[in-house]
């Protein structure tokens, strides 16, 4: 009752800091926005229903998403240090959507998005399989590992699209940004928070799951259905943001390892807040992107590379508050 009475204040401000955030992406930009504007202006309200709002509500759901999908990837792989876009579930993505274009051009986005699901699970299905083979007393051969695997298939990424004269096609998804986000270009993100909702709704089971393979097993879980929608809804996340608005590092590692630290490891109770978590840091970066050389931009990937660091390098070596 008391992680109850003590979380509730948290979260109230955890929704008033994310509506805060969502207020000033809707009026911060090259182009001048106010209220007045919008009740008087008809470029104005197009300008707001056509790119400002799209944008903010892409950034809440890539955010959540990359958020949820890194604690369930820590889940499986039952280490704190992974997440999707560091451990080769982003390059795969990537290099899923440039296999498709070289062979089908003319490809639609539900497809690109499809064939970047698929390398996405078969990337991070051998991620975790290797990952739980790697020594328990040494966790950080994890993210070693991760950080290898991942430079691996960027490098083969990187070569293919230099061969085929697409290297500049591929820093879209490399990149992650938020300034190409308008109405009609960003609605796929909708199927990120369906999964990040899917991974809710299985909160519990995949609690037991972190508990290992014998444990699991031996409390009634069917180990192996339960690995499999993890990776189904790590690798969707992973595709969707990377088919949408390119990779995001750090989001899925800082916002789980955060709220992990504040309310435990229960999926059920850390799903939420590492949404808000996550939505928060990515909506916040990309309004900090569009400050820092208004009326340019920076992109969100660049700034979240920084932001990220700082922030993981903080809950690394700062003071662990006591848990209720």
């Amino acid at each position: 009752m008391r992680a109850v009475r003590r979380a509730s204040p948290a979260g109230l401000a955890g929704v008033a800091l994310l509506l805060a955030l969502a207020s000033a992406s809707l009026f911060v930009g090259a182009g001048h926005l106010s209220l007045a504007r919008l009740t008087q202006d008809p470029a104005a309200w197009t300008l707001f229903a056509a790119s400002r709002l799209p944008r903010t509500l892409a950034a809440i759901l890539a955010g959540a998403g990359l958020a949820v999908a890194g604690l369930v990837m820590q889940t499986l792989a039952r280490n704190r240090f992974v997440e999707p876009m560091t451990a080769g579930g982003g390059q795969s993505a990537a290099l899923g959507v440039l296999a498709v274009t070289l062979l089908w051009p003319a490809a639609s986005l539900p497809v690109k998005m499809a064939a970047a699901s698929a390398a996405a699970l078969a990337a991070s299905s051998l991620f975790v399989a290797v990952a739980q083979r790697l020594p328990p007393t040494q966790p950080l051969l994890v993210p070693l590992f991760g950080l290898a695997y991942g430079a691996v298939l960027g490098s083969a990424l990187t070569f293919l699209a230099w061969r085929t004269d697409l290297l500049q096609y591929v820093e879209i998804w490399i990149n992650g940004d938020f300034s190409g986000v308008l109405r009609g270009r960003y609605e796929l993100l909708w199927l990120a928070a369906a999964a990040t909702a899917l991974a809710w709704w299985a909160a519990d089971r995949l609690t037991v799951l972190s508990l290992g393979r014998d444990a699991s097993v031996g409390l009634g879980l069917d180990y192996a259905a339960m690995m499999r929608l993890g990776l189904v809804i790590v690798s969707v996340v992973s595709a969707i943001t990377v088919t949408t608005v390119g990779m995001i590092p750090f989001v899925g590692l800082v916002a789980p390892n955060l709220v992990t630290r504040l309310v435990g490891d229960h999926l059920r109770r850390a799903t939420p807040w590492a949404a808000l978590a996550g939505a928060s840091l990515t909506l916040g970066c990309d309004v900090l992107g569009r400050l820092l050389r208004h009326p340019y931009e920076a992109p969100v990937g660049t700034v979240l590379g920084v932001v990220g660091a700082a922030a993981f390098l903080w809950l690394l070596f700062g003071p662990r508050p006591a848990r209720a």
